[in-house]
């Protein structure tokens, strides 16, 4: 027996985050010290659903609001193994590389600003990640306007083509 739940991501002001899975409870520390080393001035917080033992969800950051943010989202998802990451004064670009690159992380689901929902799987043994939405579907195709205007925001943010 099992049941498909969709949880949306509460984020008020559309913050960036990473949504991954690891395999370590010493995930929550590997993170922190990546995410500290990975980018000046980040401003972030994490948490990590335990899938054993204590089952706990774990938390670290270096900003309480973030921090908090995390901890609702974690215990919304409630799938074993999750982390969640929302940061601020940095795009996840500037650290993606170096949080796939942690030992515990197995897969990273999503890097996104967008609105987001997670369908998730409960069965009687726990609950696991299906699969995101990420944002919406398309509308249409990218005009030789759009194209320019999206050259000159990646200018904007500091990344060029």
């Amino acid at each position: 027996m099992s049941d498909i739940k969709i949880v949306s991501i509460e984020n008020p002001g559309g913050l960036n985050l990473i949504l991954g899975q690891s395999h370590f409870i010493k995930t929550v520390e590997d993170l922190y010290e990546t995410l500290i080393q990975g980018s000046m001035g980040i401003q972030f917080g994490l948490s990590f659903c335990e899938a054993s033992g204590p089952c706990l969800i774990r938390s670290a950051g270096n900003r309480d609001d973030l921090i908090e943010l995390s901890k609702i989202n974690a215990m919304n998802i409630s799938c074993g193994h999750t982390f969640i990451i929302f940061l601020d004064q940095v795009f996840p670009i500037q650290v993606l590389k170096q949080v796939q690159m942690v030992p515990e992380v197995c897969t990273i689901y999503c890097a996104t600003a967008n609105p987001l929902q997670i369908a998730v799987i409960e069965t009687s043994q726990g609950r696991g990640i299906l699969g995101v939405i990420d944002g919406s579907k398309p509308l249409g195709f990218e005009t030789s306007k759009d194209e320019q205007d999206r050259h000159l925001f990646l200018r904007k943010i500091g990344y060029k083509l």
